[in-house]
Protein backbone atom coordinates (compact mmCIF):
# COMPACT_ATOMS: atom_id res chain seq x y z
CA UNK A 1 0.00 0.00 0.00
CA UNK A 2 1.07 3.48 -0.77
CA UNK A 3 0.30 6.63 1.00
CA UNK A 4 -0.33 9.55 -1.72
CA UNK A 5 -0.75 13.08 -0.23
CA UNK A 6 -0.30 16.23 -1.29
CA UNK A 7 -3.04 19.64 -1.58
CA UNK A 8 -5.47 19.88 -4.19
CA UNK A 9 -3.83 19.80 -7.39
CA UNK A 10 -0.45 18.54 -6.67
CA UNK A 11 -0.47 15.82 -9.17
CA UNK A 12 -1.57 12.91 -7.20
CA UNK A 13 -3.58 11.29 -9.55
CA UNK A 14 -1.02 12.17 -12.24
CA UNK A 15 2.13 10.11 -10.14
CA UNK A 16 -0.96 7.43 -9.84
CA UNK A 17 -1.40 7.26 -13.35
CA UNK A 18 2.44 7.05 -14.22
CA UNK A 19 2.65 4.08 -11.52
CA UNK A 20 -0.18 2.47 -13.12
CA UNK A 21 1.24 2.87 -16.46
CA UNK A 22 4.89 1.19 -14.93
CA UNK A 23 2.59 -2.01 -13.84
CA UNK A 24 1.22 -2.55 -17.04
CA UNK A 25 -2.65 -1.13 -16.87
CA UNK A 26 -3.23 0.33 -20.23
CA UNK A 27 -6.76 1.21 -19.61
CA UNK A 28 -7.25 4.96 -18.90
CA UNK A 29 -6.79 5.77 -15.21
CA UNK A 30 -8.87 9.06 -13.64
CA UNK A 31 -9.80 10.00 -10.10
CA UNK A 32 -12.44 8.17 -7.97
CA UNK A 33 -13.40 11.10 -5.58
CA UNK A 34 -17.04 10.11 -6.40
CA UNK A 35 -16.69 5.92 -6.33
CA UNK A 36 -14.11 5.99 -3.28
CA UNK A 37 -11.93 3.52 -5.83
CA UNK A 38 -11.23 2.29 -8.85
CA UNK A 39 -9.55 -1.52 -9.59
CA UNK A 40 -7.21 -2.07 -12.51
CA UNK A 41 -5.61 -4.87 -14.18
CA UNK A 42 -2.39 -4.79 -14.82
CA UNK A 43 0.73 -7.01 -14.55
CA UNK A 44 -0.71 -7.87 -10.89
CA UNK A 45 -4.03 -5.93 -9.89
CA UNK A 46 -3.85 -2.34 -8.94
CA UNK A 47 -6.33 -0.55 -6.48
CA UNK A 48 -6.99 3.08 -6.77
CA UNK A 49 -8.67 5.12 -4.12
CA UNK A 50 -9.74 8.30 -2.74
CA UNK A 51 -11.09 9.09 0.09
CA UNK A 52 -10.98 12.74 -0.20
CA UNK A 53 -14.87 12.64 1.13
CA UNK A 54 -14.40 10.64 4.10
CA UNK A 55 -13.77 12.00 7.39
CA UNK A 56 -13.27 8.64 8.88
CA UNK A 57 -13.75 5.17 8.24
CA UNK A 58 -15.96 5.41 11.97
CA UNK A 59 -19.48 5.79 10.19
CA UNK A 60 -18.82 4.13 6.79
CA UNK A 61 -19.83 0.70 6.02
CA UNK A 62 -17.48 -1.80 7.54
CA UNK A 63 -16.40 -3.38 4.54
CA UNK A 64 -16.40 -0.47 2.10
CA UNK A 65 -12.47 -0.43 1.34
CA UNK A 66 -12.43 -4.63 1.17
CA UNK A 67 -12.28 -4.86 -2.30
CA UNK A 68 -9.86 -2.42 -3.21
CA UNK A 69 -6.80 -3.79 0.17
CA UNK A 70 -6.53 -7.14 -0.86
CA UNK A 71 -3.45 -9.09 -0.39
CA UNK A 72 -2.58 -9.78 -4.19
CA UNK A 73 -2.68 -5.87 -5.26
CA UNK A 74 -1.38 -2.99 -5.14
CA UNK A 75 -3.04 -0.55 -3.73
CA UNK A 76 -2.87 3.98 -4.16
CA UNK A 77 -4.73 5.91 -1.69
CA UNK A 78 -4.95 9.47 -2.10
CA UNK A 79 -6.23 11.72 1.14
CA UNK A 80 -5.14 8.79 3.87
CA UNK A 81 -4.58 11.09 7.11
CA UNK A 82 -8.63 10.45 8.49
CA UNK A 83 -8.52 6.39 7.51
CA UNK A 84 -4.51 5.88 8.02
CA UNK A 85 -5.46 4.44 11.44
CA UNK A 86 -7.50 1.42 9.84
CA UNK A 87 -5.14 0.94 6.81
CA UNK A 88 -2.77 -1.78 7.18
CA UNK A 89 0.55 -3.08 4.91
CA UNK A 90 1.85 0.68 4.51
CA UNK A 91 4.96 0.37 1.94
CA UNK A 92 5.83 3.33 1.43
CA UNK A 93 4.14 7.21 1.77
CA UNK A 94 4.25 9.79 -1.16
CA UNK A 95 4.12 13.83 -1.03
CA UNK A 96 3.64 15.79 -3.46
CA UNK A 97 4.03 19.72 -3.11
CA UNK A 98 3.91 22.78 -5.67
CA UNK A 99 6.79 24.22 -6.24
CA UNK A 100 5.27 26.72 -8.94
CA UNK A 101 4.23 26.12 -12.32
CA UNK A 102 4.22 22.46 -13.12
CA UNK A 103 7.19 21.80 -11.08
CA UNK A 104 6.71 19.68 -7.53
CA UNK A 105 8.58 18.23 -4.94
CA UNK A 106 8.01 15.20 -4.40
CA UNK A 107 9.08 13.08 -1.16
CA UNK A 108 9.05 9.09 -0.83
CA UNK A 109 9.72 7.14 2.32
CA UNK A 110 9.22 4.40 4.48
CA UNK A 111 6.09 4.08 7.54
Amino acid sequence: MVLVSGELGAGKTTLIRGACRALGVTEPVTSPTFTIGHRYAGRLPVSHLDLYRLEGLEGEEPGLLDDYLTDDAVAFVEWPPTSEPALERIALRVRLAHEGGDRRLIAVGRP
